[in-house]
């Protein structure tokens, strides 16, 4: 392992996809749960259209789509030529490949934003209104109201997305083709997995690269659930 550069490549493509992806989507969330929690009408609508790409994010026919809109001839690079504007082939550019997978992770923000909306719900209105009247600003009352009353969820969110994130392969394989390009730029560390087990048929590294993945999501978990106590904050 420590002399297989396409694992580095690999551990590099998910830790920036993982790293990048997952604050992005939770930033997501938390702003359209924010904004669902104002009490619009047709809630259930909303709620079910944002949550539904949570659905079809990682099936096969969405990827599929997202690579047909960012291709050379999709539906980003004609409203570009509107403005006059050359798009590249987004999906075919090692410079913007792993952007394009990126940009789906966020799209499907809906999970962790029907959770969002679920601990907003469960904060008392009372706190607000006490720091309306002390003359406490909105931002001043999402710091230090909303984000510590709502970091049990947060934490919760982020541990699952984080796992979720390391764990990524359909989005790849389906992008690529099942080989990591265009120049190892989606080369996502289960894909790499599989291709190591049955492609080159190597199941001796490749059971070995599952216990590393094993190890490293372990690790991870662990670290979140040590730092939760510095900033995770529970009714006791």
């Amino acid at each position: 392992m420590l002399t297989d550069s396409d694992l580095l490549q690999a551990l590099k493509v998910t830790g920036i996809y993982t790293f990048v992806g997952v604050p992005l989507s939770l930033l997501a969330a938390l702003g359209v749960a924010l904004a669902l929690n104002k009490g619009i009408k047709g809630l259930k609508y909303y709620r079910a259209v944002y949550y539904l790409p949570s659905l079809l994010g990682g099936s096969v026919a969405i990827v599929m789509l997202w690579r047909y809109i960012f291709g050379n001839q999709g539906i980003i690079n004609a409203v570009l030529a509107v403005f006059g504007i050359d798009g590249p082939s987004w999906v075919a550019d090692p410079q913007y490949a792993l952007s394009v997978l990126i940009s789906l992770h966020v799209w499907t923000f809906g999970s962790p934003m029907v959770i969002f909306l679920a601990g907003l719900r469960q904060i008392p209105i009372m706190y607000y209104e006490a720091a309306s009247i002390d003359g406490a600003s909105r931002w001043r009352q999402f710091v230090s109201i909303t984000i510590p009353l709502l970091s049990p969820i947060l934490f919760f969110n982020l541990v699952l997305a984080l796992i979720g994130s390391l764990q990524t392969f359909t989005q790849g394989y389906i992008l690529s083709g099942g080989t990591g390009g265009p120049s190892g730029s989606t080369l996502f560390y289960n894909l790499y997995l599989y291709i190591e087990g049955f492609q080159r048929f190597d199941m001796g590294y490749a059971s070995a690269l599952a216990w590393l993945l094993l190890m490293i999501v372990a690790t991870f978990t662990a670290a979140n659930f040590l730092m939760s106590r510095f900033w995770v904050f529970y009714d006791n």
